[in-house]
């Protein structure tokens, strides 16, 4: 059934605890009945489920399916007991009138919950900070006189004996207590309400040991980093103003802050000064002699180094104890026995899953070194999925145990916090899959992991599907702009245009992904010389290239959040990909600023661009696409996207939730006549976000079949082999009268396939929207032949030099007419625009050149391999799989482990063809 139609989803107003919530039915889905009380804490955040192929057959399918997926995983919206328990707790305290704290805190609570306020917080940041100051200040330390009508406050010492156990089961003993906050409710806000009540109650009460003025912001990345200046109230535009947080009186006392933001990078201990110019001969010397490494600094300097800002390390006393704020802190944990559970984890995802581990075990170590050192009064986690990864040790999904506080996704939609994010629920393409929900399924064996010796051909046409996808989610793209253009003006009026993103899993698919949308230019040879020509990109209002020219301000960029997220210099090879934009932005830059072009390097550049995307006047206000290497920064906070396509696998729920997150973010906070906020959408293809997992440990899973681990074996390299990577054929032809005969070429049969032409897209409350191909549905069929002669035909036909021969247009353009309509056979759906999507259109070329392949008196035709670009070559050095199949043992005739008994047979039994 499709997804309830409501005209507003959204129930509650941003500022007051939450009183209503959509109700689901028991199968999940969302009705049109509300309850009258907040939405629980739970397990799962429904998203509408695709119709496409919904008949009784298959309806019969699903539903058993749905039973396995329970006993499976054993939860279906199981409750966040410890959460809503305390939601409960702080409710009362709340209407109470918060007793049992200082009277500093007592007054910024009151300050923030105004409701006279000109700049209002958010319930869900006063929420987050009365949990954090509820368990801090309250728990367990009420009187019986403060407590007063609530005996449920005066037993409150529950969570703090709780969390105590948590974190000595999970964390070590670091004192953590996190934070749950859907992208786009502001957790920046919620840090700066914590440092104003720990540095102003330090103030007030200089030996009171729960409360510190120093603090050690850490993050993942740069980009957040960059992003919290804001928390320094030094900072022009800090927060405490701009959002008034802090009553004017007590301002004086908050300048006593000492705040250090960094990110987890630093907690690697480094190679010291001293010894940055030995040589590393020396230094192998005279590791081998004593056991370390006499240049690499010790925990103790790594710890000063990282507190310098906040006075260094100064002993164990409670005074000097410090308090952190981990930003993404999902980021941050302690994997347990991760190394067998990475291995067991498909090809796709394991070195993504090792990577995680490793990173999130220095983040954690790192505190536990600070802690031994100086003393962590309390480390607060922030996180829209607090959830443990896939490979950590932990089962995937399972939520942080000392979580104390949730505002959801559902939540921020029914607050109009954030947009609402709309899937593919059903198109018209063949199968009983939705395309573009699903997209990796579809395309990841069609798209290069690596770009090869040679390098890889960006300019060849996409895979027809991601071709679709771009094509399809465009055409909503176009009506969102052509709603900015009148809202706001063009690129030189008002805001900054909507931003159309795409994750892409490697650099090559990025480059090939990115020339692809913004253009690009191909040098070609000639008797008078090289010359260049311009290619537009596919998308028309996202091309960099217009009318033959490059546009001045690049509208879609290249980015490689890895890269620019390390804070070192970029390397050579993207700096190479992204060398036109970084110029174009460097001009842009000196010009703006006054500075001299060379003054800030590439990456620094490339930041700027991306972290001031969506903001008018900004150096990256009019950037309309940003295609990105592996996942956007979590920081990166651009609250104009409107469209989102992943082209990767996604081998967690967590991680579709965070690249959703990056559109997440609403445009406007204005309310409507009622006082809500009007529901806005972000359209998202390729993220098949499903649900997220609850606080109960879920089912061990049945025990996986033995594996065989089939590799190449070391010493065996007189074995190896080495085979060309062949993807087609085409035919050389001479230089001649092109003749054609038609009648003995096959018939081209166009189906849409997998290819949706129309797309239903819904959120899981909200309007729905369909999403078209109706540009390539309204080509007559001359221009399809135009297109296919001029742009796919005729560069199969050059000299010696690689030049087109544009003598050959019309004779190519009239052997296309006939042949599209004497051969090619419309089924289903399909219309003939379909054969210029992606290789769609290089695929129907090579139909018509091979009825082109007899040419009277002149030899005949030679057939050539088409070898891979991205990797000419293979061979038994890259096998490395495991397999659950039957194997046969090789001996050392054989490069190879084991032989793979594809056809059915057993090892040993004789009757397979191996």
């Amino acid at each position: 059934m499709p997804a309830t139609v409501i005209d507003n989803p959204v129930l509650n107003g941003p500022f007051d605890p939450p009183s209503r919530h959509w109700m689901l039915d028991d199968a999940g889905q969302l009705t049109d009945d509300t309850a009258p009380k907040r939405r629980p804490s739970e397990s799962w955040i429904p998203v509408p489920r695709q119709r496409k192929g919904r008949g009784r057959a298959v309806q019969e399918m699903l539903a058993i399916q749905d039973e396995l997926d329970v006993t499976r995983t054993g939860e279906r919206r199981d409750v966040n007991d410890q959460v809503n328990r305390l939601r409960a707790d702080v409710d009362i305290w709340r209407v109470s009138g918060y007793p049992g704290v200082t009277e500093t805190t007592a007054r910024l609570l009151r300050y923030w919950a105004d409701p006279t306020r000109d700049n209002r917080v958010f319930f869900a940041q006063r929420e987050a900070v009365e949990s954090a100051i509820y368990t801090a200040e309250v728990a367990g330390r009420l009187t019986a006189a403060e407590a007063g009508r609530s005996a449920r406050v005066q037993g409150s010492g529950w969570i703090a004996r709780a969390l105590a156990e948590q974190n000595a089961e999970y964390n070590a003993g670091l004192p953590r207590v996190a934070l749950k906050m859907a992208t786009g409710t502001g957790k920046t806000v919620v840090m700066a309400m914590l440092i104003a009540w720990q540095t102003l109650n330090k103030a007030a009460h200089r030996n009171d040991a729960r409360f510190t003025n120093r603090f050690l912001i850490v993050t993942p990345g740069i980009t957040i980093k960059d992003r919290l200046r804001v928390l320094f109230p030094s900072d022009e535009s800090n927060y405490y103003r701009e959002r008034d947080l802090v009553p004017g009186d007590l301002w004086p006392h908050l300048t006593q802050a000492r705040i250090s933001v960094t990110n987890y990078h630093t907690f690697m201990l480094r190679t010291r000064h001293d010894g940055k110019g030995v040589a590393a001969n020396t230094k192998k010397l005279l590791r081998a002699r004593t056991g370390v490494d006499p240049f690499l600094e010790t925990e103790a300097q790594m710890v000063a180094r990282v507190l310098r800002d906040l006075g260094g390390a100064r002993g164990r006393k409670s005074t000097g104890q410090i308090m952190v704020l981990n930003d993404e802190a999902h980021h941050c944990y302690a994997p347990r026995d991760a190394d067998a559970e990475v291995n067991a984890l498909e090809a796709s995802v394991r070195a993504e899953a090792k990577e995680a581990n490793e990173e999130a075990g220095v983040w954690f170590t790192g505190l536990q070194r600070i802690h031994a050192a100086v003393g962590i009064k309390a480390v607060y986690d922030l996180s829209a999925t607090p959830f443990f990864l896939a490979g950590s040790g932990y089962p995937e999904g399972f939520i942080f145990p000392w979580v104390v506080s949730d505002f959801s996704l559902m939540d921020a939609i029914e607050s109009g916090l954030v947009k609402i994010p709309r899937l593919p629920v059903d198109d018209d393409a063949a199968g009983t899959t939705v395309s573009y929900l699903n997209l990796w399924e579809h395309v990841g064996s069609e798209l290069p992991k690596r770009a090869g010796r040679d390098g890889f051909d960006t300019t060849r046409p996409l895979p027809p599907v991601l071709a679709g996808a771009l094509q399809s989610l465009y055409s909503s793209y176009e009506r969102a702009f052509e709603r900015w253009r009148r809202a706001d003006g063009d690129d030189g009026g008002g805001g900054a245009p909507p931003v159309f993103i795409v994750v892409c899993p490697n650099t090559t698919v990025s480059k090939w992904v990115y020339d692809q949308i913004a253009g690009f230019e191909q040098e070609l040879a000639s008797e008078e010389g090289a010359h260049l020509r311009t290619r537009p990109g596919i998308l028309p209002l996202l091309s960099n290239y217009v009318d033959g020219n490059r546009v001045a301000s690049p509208r879609t960029i290249l980015v490689d959040s890895a890269e620019l997220e390390s804070g070192e210099a970029v390397s050579k090879d993207f700096r190479t990909a992204a060398a036109e934009e970084i110029e174009a932005f460097r001009r842009e830059y000196a010009a703006r600023t006054g500075a001299a072009a060379g003054e800030i390097d590439d990456g620094q550049l490339l930041r700027e661009v991306l972290n001031t995307v969506g903001k008018p006047g900004r150096l990256g206000g009019r950037v309309r696409c940003v295609v990105s290497v592996s996942m956007l920064s979590e920081g990166w906070d651009a609250n104009t996207v409107t469209h989102v396509l992943g082209v990767r696998a996604f081998g967690s729920q967590l991680l579709c939730e965070q690249v959703v997150g990056r559109g997440l973010r609403r445009r406007s906070y204005a309310l409507d006549d009622e006082g809500l906020l009007p529901a806005e959408y972000a359209e998202v293809y390729g993220i098949p976000f499903s649900f997220i997992p609850s606080d109960r440990p879920v089912t061990d899973p049945p025990p996986r079949p033995p594996t065989t681990h089939v590799r190449s074996v070391e010493g065996r390299e007189a074995a190896r082999i080495v085979f060309p990577r062949v993807e087609g054929y085409r035919y050389e032809l001479p230089d001649a009268a092109l003749i054609v005969d038609l009648d003995a070429a096959p018939a081209y049969v166009l189906d849409s396939g997998a290819v949706a032409t129309a797309t239903e897209v819904e959120g899981v409350i909200g309007e729905s929207e369909t999403h078209t191909l109706m540009r390539f549905r309204a080509m007559r069929p001359k221009q399809v032949a135009f297109r296919l002669a001029v742009e796919h035909l005729l560069p199969l036909y050059t000299d010696g030099q690689d030049v087109p021969k544009p003598w050959l247009v019309p004779e190519l353009v009239r052997i296309a007419q006939r042949w599209l309509a004497e051969k090619v056979e419309l089924h289903g759906t399909a219309f003939p625009g379909l054969l210029l999507l992606g290789a769609n259109a290089s695929q129907a070329a090579e139909h018509i050149h091979r009825s082109i392949s007899t040419v009277e008196g002149s030899r005949e035709p030679v057939v050539r391999a088409i070898i891979r670009s991205d990797a000419p070559t293979g061979s038994t050095d890259d096998v490395d799989f495991h397999t659950i199949k039957a194997t046969h043992l090789t001996n050392e005739r054989s490069h190879v482990s084991h032989v793979v008994l594809d056809a059915g047979g057993s090892a040993g039994s004789g009757n397979t063809w191996e």
